[in-house]
């Protein structure tokens, strides 16, 4: 009887595991990308924040930085997450 229960109980971490999987990997599918060519189309409208996503050490020591954007700390996303509008677009870039 043991020995089932540990068996239902793996069975269903397993599959509680693969939902989680399946359902993060679809939501980072969902995510636009653009080319840095539509980036540059689009710099200096109001309606565009650029959120530099670098870990701390490669954004300090990197000399190439988008000009007007905003370094916010991917490890607390969320904090910063609510802070911007929601009619904005946001662009995150962390190369």
């Amino acid at each position: 009887m043991k020995l089932l229960r540990k068996r239902t109980f793996l069975t269903l971490f397993i599959l509680a595991a693969v939902f989680t999987l399946l359902a993060s990997t679809s939501a980072v599918a969902n995510v636009d990308r653009m080319t840095k060519e539509e980036l540059k189309q689009i710099m200096g409208e109001e309606t565009v924040l650029i959120l530099d996503v670098r870990a701390g050490r490669d954004w300090s020591s990197s000399e190439l930085k988008i000009k007007g954007s905003e370094r916010v700390s991917p490890q607390d996303f969320k904090s910063w997450s609510n802070r911007y509008p929601k009619d904005k677009t946001l662009v995150l870039y962390c190369a």
